[in-house]
């Protein structure tokens, strides 16, 4: 069976993002948040974010609170943040891959990929 997961690393600090909250939402047939999680000390999330018979094809965004992660770690940010609510569009095709969808944040820029 398939699963989504994600990580985030504070690529400024050196270390695993614990504390961030990410928000799972389905896009179509209209927006709607399925789940509201947060990382552990590992910059993990305790489980997969989506699984079972919740998981299958379409289109998600996982949404990083990378603004508020960042004010609470002691980042020197603008007023506003450069980064606050990062979203990352993407698709799922098949209901028995494994999605990983990783996020390595810093105070100024973010990366992104397909993981494994």
């Amino acid at each position: 069976m398939g699963r989504l997961t994600t990580h985030v690393l504070d690529t400024a600090l050196g270390r695993p993002a614990a504390g961030l909250v990410i928000e799972l939402w389905a896009v179509e047939p209209r927006p709607s948040r399925l789940r509201r999680v947060e990382t552990n000390a590992d910059g993990r999330v305790d489980g997969a974010i989506l699984e079972g018979a919740e998981f299958g094809p379409g289109i998600y965004e996982l949404r990083f609170f990378a603004g508020d992660y960042l004010k609470a770690s002691g980042a020197t940010l603008t007023e506003p943040p450069f980064l606050d609510i990062i979203p990352i569009r993407f698709g799922i095709s098949s209901a028995r891959d494994h999605y990983h969808v990783p996020l390595l944040l810093s105070p100024f820029g973010y990366s992104t990929y397909r993981g494994s």
